[in-house]
């Protein structure tokens, strides 16, 4: 097989997977079916493109092809379900039309085919589906990413989170729930559950290190719902929250694959591109005067941003908007973020009270909370207990990232 259909097959299923996916799923509301269906079309053009040659539109080829997959499966589940009654139909009358209405269809779309992927995003994040499986399932369905690699990135094993996702796909199809955008007054309700599975993709991969490939991934989902929900403010400042981060991906690394936090970080390697675009995000957020919690995030990027114009990081606006951010939504990262701000104004014992007045059992394990109490406790010179801190921190950490926790740690100890 030639590069050449392996790269053209690829470049398909990377611009049309979701699309394709979505439309089929519109269809016949088995999300799973959809699914196998593409899957066979992306494989029969690697089989028949070397032959036939890269189509002129690759996408109306693979759209051919997954419905005639589809009416294929129709008419074996029709066979069955007419011989298990043992009731003879028109078996043969019906794929008739049914292959006459998919013709007619497919030269319908041909040049454009309905983006229903924002539905089938609203699908995934379904009240009726376990939140945990949410974000792998918006990944397989609309972005086509393999569940052996979202295991991966999730610390999950392969079998286990197929399992999931096969279970998931039943409940969808067996409560034959549409592939629709939820009424106006669910709405933002149900986007909050989007835009939530969206972050949980990113943050798993960019501030964990755990798969890098997933970051573009969830990007590209929140520039999706963006697009389509242009008036959603929300949307807005988590695609201008994400954007700010990943704009300071490459200054995270040194030259030697050492981690470098972010008030030591070169501005100069960060992407001035990835940070505009952000901060006009942000700013058309601003205009609808609905001030969330991705936005108030987003905006202590864009300070943080700003060190690469002045020099230096405001701290006293940082510090005010956490405070914000814990009052209107009190989330665990929030405290953690509010306490580093004490931190970097010099109010370290104020920082580590907010700290301890934590739920113990919410804090074990999660590493933040470790690394911001082990520079706490350095700072009010409680060096031992800020030792212990960084080694516990660290042994909750991946990537560069426990190479730098463990010398801060083998510093405060004299070595």
């Amino acid at each position: 097989m030639s590069t050449d259909v392996e790269d053209a097959v690829a470049r398909a299923a990377a611009d049309g997977y979701g699309r394709l996916v979505a439309w089929l799923a519109s269809r016949c509301r088995d999300l799973q079916l959809a699914e196998d269906c593409v899957g066979d079309a992306l494989e029969a053009a690697l089989r028949k493109w070397p032959e036939s040659g890269i189509p002129a539109n690759p996408e109306a080829w693979l759209l051919t092809a997954a419905r005639r997959k589809l009416i294929d499966a129709r008419r074996r589940a029709a066979t069955r379900s007419e011989y298990a009654s043992r009731e003879r139909a028109p078996s043969d009358a019906v794929s008739s039309l049914q292959l006459e209405a998919h013709e007619a269809a497919t030269a319908a779309f041909r040049e454009t085919l309905p983006d229903r992927r924002l539905e089938l995003l609203f699908l995934c994040a379904h009240p009726d589906i376990d939140p945990s499986i949410r974000t792998p399932l918006m990944l397989q369905t609309v972005l086509g990413v393999k569940a052996e690699r979202i295991a991966g990135a999730m610390l999950v094993k392969p079998a286990t989170m197929g399992q999931r996702l096969s279970r998931a796909k039943r409940k969808l199809a067996e409560q034959n729930l549409p592939l629709s955008l939820p009424e106006p007054e669910a709405l933002p309700k149900r986007t909050a559950f989007v835009l939530d599975a969206i972050y949980a993709a990113f943050g798993t991969a960019w501030f964990e290190g755990r798969e890098a490939g997933l970051v573009s991934e969830a990007i590209w989902l929140a520039r999706l719902v963006v697009e389509r929900l242009p008036e959603s403010a929300e949307a807005l400042g988590l695609y201008s929250l994400m954007l700010h981060c990943e704009a300071r991906r490459d200054a995270r690394i040194d030259s030697k694959g050492a981690f470098v936090p972010l008030e030591a970080q070169d501005t100069k390697r960060w992407d001035t591109t990835l940070i505009l675009e952000a901060e006009k995000a942000l700013w058309l957020a601003a205009r609808f005067q609905r001030p969330g919690a991705y936005q108030l995030e987003a905006s202590i990027q864009s300070h943080h941003a700003h060190r690469a114009r002045g020099g230096s990081t405001n701290w006293d606006a940082i510090h005010h908007l956490y405070g914000v951010l814990v009052r209107l939504y009190p989330s665990l990262g929030a405290f953690i973020g509010r306490a580093a701000s004490f931190g970097r104004m010099g109010r370290a014992a104020e920082g580590l009270a907010l700290l301890d007045g934590l739920e113990e059992g919410r804090t074990q394990l999660y590493q933040p909370y470790w690394a911001v109490r082990a520079h706490l406790l350095r700072e009010l010179q409680r060096d031992a207990e800020a030792k212990g801190a960084y080694e516990k921190a660290a042994g909750l950490a991946t990537g560069p990232v426990v190479t730098w926790l463990l010398r801060q740690a083998s510093a405060l100890a004299g070595d």
